[in-house]
């Protein structure tokens, strides 16, 4: 294991006495690497340090609680943020902790306490994760971690020879295959099996992105450039330099913003928006979709030139209902995981399981199959898994008062369902359900959802 890395605290708090308080307690643990801030817009110019935990004032001289916690969440997806203020309002405390803030503390003689309980907590938490994330890279880099696509049929063998043969080159490699096949997983298990094993592997879903944010997203900003741009942010190109960037779901980029991709790569440089300096970047490039790119260029969707530069290595993936019995080998797994993940006792698959899970289609391929044998190996009673607990539901799902889901299932069933019609098109999907497409994009980019 490397050296433990501080744990970085950001404390935004403009009382001078209040903010040395603050200071003073948080840096008694000799891991905490501790800065003090005494106006939002000095916090949000240092966000690019990545704190990984931060106390905000609710009222300061140049901005309310809901502005900054805003744009920190925007910015910070790992970042917890404690919000501290001089009045008990009930409504405020509500409204924050539904913007995503971790706690909301009113100050009186027992905040130092609970907020130094609270940082303790976090602290651990944060060290679990990169522990986590360290673990996993090693073990990509030792074993490969293309010994996870797992699969005897001849198709996924013919996938894994090119996996193999692409991770000894640099040369780009474009992904196909229906929903839920396993796209991210070949790019990763090229990357990790190729020389930059131990560089960034970056992954950027396109579709779970808003159009306008895209060009920042890939090639960063410079300060001011646009409004919200309080600060300089480094693109996902200029992020995995020297490792690989994966882009998902390639079909669903605008096409103005196809040509500015096709320069990037052929240049080799990238231009952050409102910048003009130029930056040289070395990625190797992985791309996916669950479309056909070549349909895609001939319906003017995509651009014939772009097409060519992505194309390089193809590999397609093929649907869980062509790889026969590779459903039962990749059910025995999960199933063996998913007991160890939450210290079960084993599980086995009875023969009624095994036939029904052969005879079902899974339109949702893989991904489908892990959440249906999780959620059997949940509801099993004993060591053994029957055909009754498999959650195999033939047709689309029954939505209404008489339906088994809950009313957050039904809503992201009803929104699956509409994206999966609509080819992804988010848009569309907003347009035809009347719901804002922000509510679509952040549904994506928690997983609730997904394209392709």
């Amino acid at each position: 294991m490397s050296p433990t890395l501080p744990f970085k605290i950001f404390i935004v708090e403009d009382n001078e006495w209040y903010g040395e308080l603050l200071l003073h307690r948080l840096s008694q643990n000799p891991n905490h690497s501790v800065s003090r801030f005494t106006t939002a817009q000095a916090c949000l110019e240092q966000l690019g340090e990545k704190p990984d935990f931060i106390t905000l004032d609710y009222s300061l001289p140049d901005a309310k609680g809901e502005q900054v916690l805003r744009q920190i969440r925007e910015r910070l997806q790992g970042t917890e943020v404690v919000v501290i203020s001089g009045q008990e309002d009930v409504s405020t405390a509500v409204s924050m902790l539904q913007q995503g803030a971790y706690d909301y503390l009113v100050k009186d003689e027992n905040t130092l306490d609970r907020l130094w309980n609270l940082v303790g907590k976090i602290a651990q938490q944060v060290s679990l994760r990169r522990e986590n994330t360290q673990l996993r890279q090693q073990i990509g880099v030792r074993h490969g971690a293309g010994q996870a696509i797992l699969g005897e049929h001849a198709s996924m063998q013919a996938v894994q020879t090119l996996i193999t043969k692409a991770a000894r080159t640099t040369i780009t490699v474009s992904v196909s295959g229906e929903t839920g096949t396993g796209k991210e997983l070949v790019a990763k298990a090229i990357h990790f099996q190729s020389s930059r094993a131990c560089l960034p592997f970056v992954a950027v879903n396109m579709a779970a992105i808003p159009h306008e944010l895209v060009e920042s997203e890939l090639f960063g900003h410079e300060k001011g450039s646009f409004t919200g741009a309080v600060a300089r942010r480094v693109g996902r190109l200029e992020e995995a330099t020297g490792g690989t960037l994966f882009l998902d779901e390639i079909a669903d980029l605008d096409l103005s913003l196809q040509a500015k991709l096709l320069r990037v790569l052929q240049e080799r440089e990238v231009t952050r928006v409102g910048g003009n300096q130029a930056i040289p970047f070395d990625v190797r490039l992985i791309v996916a979709t669950h479309r056909d790119l070549l349909t895609e260029v001939q319906a003017g969707r995509f651009r014939e030139d772009l097409y060519y530069r992505l194309l390089g290595l193809p590999i397609v993936l093929p649907p869980l209902r062509q790889r026969g019995t590779d459903v039962l080998l990749l059910a025995g797994v999960f199933v063996h995981d998913f007991c160890q993940l939450n210290n079960l006792p084993p599980r086995q698959l009875t023969d009624s399981a095994r036939e029904q899970l052969k005879a079902h289609p899974f339109p949702g391929n893989v991904r489908e199959l892990k959440a249906v044998v999780e959620l059997a190996t949940v509801l099993a009673d004993g060591e053994f898994i029957h055909g009754e607990d498999l959650p195999l539901r033939p047709g689309k799902a029954t939505f209404g008062p008489g339906s088994q889901l809950s009313l957050r299932e039904q809503t992201t069933a009803i929104v699956q369902s509409c994206l999966d019609e609509l080819d992804g098109d988010v848009l569309a999907v907003a347009a035809r359900l009347n719901i804002g497409k922000s509510t679509i994009y952040r549904m994506l980019q928690q997983r609730e959802l997904h394209i392709g």
